[in-house]
């Protein structure tokens, strides 16, 4: 049946050719040719392989050939990755807490979420997996790679990791958990607001607004800045990026979507969600790695674009497409990639991710390896200049920092279990108390709530 649907097809075709110019009638028969081509390939399939295999298998493969060849995020959604992508969304699911992508065939870890079975185990962003309980993965698909490693909650599941760095591959067995998304985590740490997001899911914009406020009514006071720690955070809704960045800004663009036409352009501002600064101009820092991922990076962006932020740690992941999911039937869908994220600079997230205003190499992780020289040119000087600190202030920590040397086991020893937090927090609190400084030289004191 499906062949003579695909010979119908053609032959519907070649109908229309004698209605159009020359040039698309050469296109036509160009893709007229291609098209018999396939059917001849599946005929041959259906006819001689050794196994007897139905239309679907043949089909659903084919399709999924034909979006891999366009993007590593482009894929045909058949009804296991429907139900996947609502529990991506809602909120839980059991799994491992990971978020993958495709890289020239080969399943690569963008970030395990925070307190997680993936994170527990030591997986890392950058991790290479290409085995799942002994069977090769490499070739696959993306999609069957994730189901495979979803399950019931308490069963486990052997992952070969191949690491940079690391001379041979390794194994790691990891159980199964519920994974239970709550995005946004808050703490206050001498008089500085740190929140935490994990991804962006519903209600995450809306819940970094009540972090915020739960921050200044906890100390009774304005802190003396935030750290929004976006590290290894693969991203998720725009909506939910354009709320949190919302939250920081006064006014202006957060973010535009490019698509292929000249006029396919989307723009997102502020003040759409949060009228005003939630902090009401109190500095803050960006956390980002490797790990920061799509939406993480445009919020990242758009903050570091509008001066509103330092942004701190490695440099990101890249990932700056637009995925939309378009229903081919009640259970199947098309997930493909339709424009291209644009800072309010029209830097494209796409080229380079986001480089930070100070590289912080993580030297609390022991695996790793290179270090990352930290100079005054790694900062960008108008940054400086809008949270009104000095270059030697920013710096006193920078040019003959021995810290920068030393290893994960002597900054354990210290009391140091995250280097990155560590180094953002003693710049804030210079930030924080030069702001402080200034306010009352000019006769004002700082808002208190």
């Amino acid at each position: 049946m499906a062949t003579s649907l695909i010979a119908g097809a053609i032959s519907g075709a070649l109908i229309m050719q004698s209605s159009v110019s020359s040039a698309q009638t050469a296109e036509q028969e160009d893709r007229f040719r291609e098209m018999e081509e396939f059917l001849s390939v599946y005929q041959q399939v259906k006819a001689r392989y050794v196994d007897k295999v139905d239309d679907k298998q043949l089909m659903e493969g084919a399709i999924q050939g034909m979006l891999q060849s366009l993007d590593p995020h482009s894929a045909f959604l058949n009804k296991s990755d429907f139900e996947n992508l609502n529990t991506q969304i809602e909120g839980e699911y059991g799994g491992l807490g990971l978020s993958v992508t495709m890289e020239q065939g080969a399943v690569k870890v963008i970030a395990p979420t925070a307190d997680t079975p993936a994170d527990k185990a030591g997986i890392k962003a950058g991790d290479y997996i290409t085995h799942l309980d002994d069977k090769l993965i490499v070739g696959g698909t993306l999609d069957e790679a994730v189901d495979s490693m979803r399950g019931t909650p308490g069963t486990s599941i052997k992952l070969r990791v191949v690491r940079l760095g690391r001379d041979e591959p390794f194994d790691v067995n990891i159980t199964r958990a519920v994974i239970e998304l709550k995005p946004v985590k808050w703490k206050v740490d001498k008089d500085i607001g740190l929140i935490t997001i994990t991804g962006f899911s519903q209600d995450t914009g809306k819940d970094v607004v009540d972090a915020i406020r739960g921050v200044e009514r906890s100390l009774g006071k304005k802190p003396l800045g935030y750290i929004v720690d976006l590290r290894s955070n693969p991203g998720g809704l725009l909506d939910e990026a354009v709320a949190v960045s919302d939250a920081f800004l006064d006014s202006g663009e957060i973010v535009s979507e490019r698509g292929r036409g000249r006029g396919d352009v989307q723009r997102w501002f502020a003040e759409r969600d949060v009228p005003g600064d939630a902090t009401q101009g109190a500095p803050v820092i960006v956390l980002v790695d490797a790990g920061s991922a799509s939406a993480s990076e445009i919020v990242a962006g758009a903050l570091q674009d509008h001066h509103r932020a330092l942004v701190m740690g490695e440099q990101s992941f890249g990932k700056g497409s637009v995925q939309t999911v378009l229903p081919l039937s009640r259970d199947t869908g098309l997930r493909l990639t339709i424009a291209r994220y644009h800072l309010p600079s029209g830097r494209s997230v796409q080229e380079g991710g986001i480089k930070p205003d100070i590289q912080v190499p993580q030297l609390s992780d022991p695996d790793y390896a290179k270090r990352v020289a930290v100079r005054e040119t790694d900062l960008r000087r108008h940054l400086v200049n809008e949270l009104a600190a000095t270059d030697k202030e920013l710096e006193e920590d920078v040019t003959k920092d021995p810290r920068f040397t030393k290893t994960a086991d002597e900054l354990k020893a210290e009391g140091i279990e995250d280097f990155q937090l560590y180094y953002a927090m003693e710049t804030l609190q210079r930030l924080g108390k030069n702001t402080m400084r200034l306010a009352k030289k000019d006769g004002k004191e700082p808002a208190r709530n």
